[in-house]
């Protein structure tokens, strides 16, 4: 049992996600639980595939999809480390065809106007999602609507950042937080900077060296016995399968290296990325990023140290607004009381499609890792949840 959490009280976290399970709401799930030392809480409950009667247990490989741009991030401020770039250099400096962005002005997606930004986008807004940049299923914007007829995100990492230079940006660089693909950017400019493919850099000098080995963008055709079902939202306590695992995409080399949210991982795997950054950068002796760096994109970069509310719009994102602000790959808890949660100022966060969800918190050494896989995360409030009966827990 990890020091300074209540065996007693954590069950009650058991408790509750079982309930999700046993009325059909959740297929199943994996919980992983530690507070400054490697010993962990751990537990699972339910399926990992209904349809061939397989248990969720500690080795089972989920899609992480959105908890993929942490790695990325991580990978991409490796290469600032070596000087690769500067986080004010304009992304045009790297992807040449994105020189004048224009900014949508109005009208629809049909007839528009656009408007010169005051300044470029930099690779530090794609890091801190301030960039300009959206997903074309968000539904709430004719920016939105262009991605969806451009098929922005269809064909290779190539495909996607030639389609993105030919349309308008949503908003001028800096001056919002929006959801979008900036992180798949990133893992863009991961390969030109680096001179290889993302998947091949997130493993050389990511999962092989924290010992993720089941960590990455294909499941393994040895490792597909481990592989979990996803499942799809169809109405309250209710799913059906998204996805089989026997006939999944992720049996094969992915079309597109979406540094966004293409990985794959296991519970564990997870956690050790996380206790790399609770680590300050460094784990077991091997380190990936130096102390600073860990602290700065751990801390709020949006301006004014404003929380999301007052930067973005009430639209889809793996965080709520209020009380939360984002760093450089994560969500990043300023203020608990407006958030509405228990949290510590400072705790860093991220989740994913399938509601898969992680955090670290640095205040309490508090570190939790929660996989299941139902499509969208937005299903239940599990997340906010979670937070209460995981924090509920500590007891000294």
């Amino acid at each position: 049992m990890p020091r300074g959490l209540s065996d007693e009280r954590l069950r009650n976290l058991h408790d509750h996600a079982k309930g999700y399970v046993d009325r059909g709401a959740l297929p199943g799930y994996a919980c992983l639980v530690s507070r400054g030392t490697p010993d962990v809480w751990f537990n699972a409950y339910g399926h990992m595939d209904i349809e061939r009667d397989l248990p969720v247990w500690r080795d089972t490989i989920f899609r992480i999809y959105s908890m993929t741009k942490p790695i990325t991030s991580v990978a991409l401020m490796m290469l600032y480390e070596e000087g690769r770039f500067q986080l004010d250099d304009p992304v045009s400096k790297y992807i040449p065809s994105w020189e004048g962005l224009e900014v949508f002005a109005d009208g629809d997606e049909e007839r528009y106007k656009t408007v010169s930004p005051e300044r470029p986008m930099t690779v530090k807004d794609l890091l801190s999602h301030t960039s300009g940049l959206t997903y074309g299923f968000m539904n709430s914007h004719p920016v939105d609507a262009l991605y969806r007829s451009r098929e922005v995100g269809e064909g290779d990492l190539q495909a996607m950042i030639d389609a993105l230079a030919d349309l308008p940006l949503q908003f001028a660089p800096g001056t919002r937080w929006n959801y979008g693909y900036s992180t798949d950017v990133c893992g863009y400019l991961v390969q030109v900077l680096s001179d290889r493919d993302l998947d091949v850099f997130v493993a050389e000098r990511i999962t092989e060296p924290l010992g993720m080995r089941d960590s990455g963008f294909q499941v393994p055709e040895a490792s597909l016995p481990r592989f979990a079902a996803c499942y799809e939202y169809t109405g309250p306590d209710a799913y059906r399968l998204q996805d089989d695992p026997r006939e999944s995409r992720y049996r094969k080399p992915p079309e597109r290296l979406s540094g966004g949210g293409g990985m794959v991982s296991t519970i564990d795997d997870y956690h050790r990325f996380a206790r790399m950054l609770l680590g300050k950068g460094e784990l077991s002796g091997t380190r990936l990023l130096g102390r600073k760096t860990v602290e700065y994109m751990t801390c709020n970069h949006m301006p004014g140290n404003c929380d999301l509310a007052a930067m973005g719009q009430p639209v889809f994102s793996e965080t709520p607004y209020d009380g939360i602000g984002f760093g450089l790959g994560f969500s990043v808890t300023l203020d608990p009381a407006a958030a509405g949660v228990l949290d510590s100022p400072g705790e860093f966060a991220w989740g994913g499609a399938a509601s898969t969800y992680f955090w670290v918190d640095p205040v309490e050494q508090l570190i939790v890792v929660f996989m299941t896989q139902l499509l969208p995360s937005s299903s239940y409030p599990i997340r906010r949840e979670l937070k209460t009966l995981a924090y509920s827990a500590l007891v000294d």
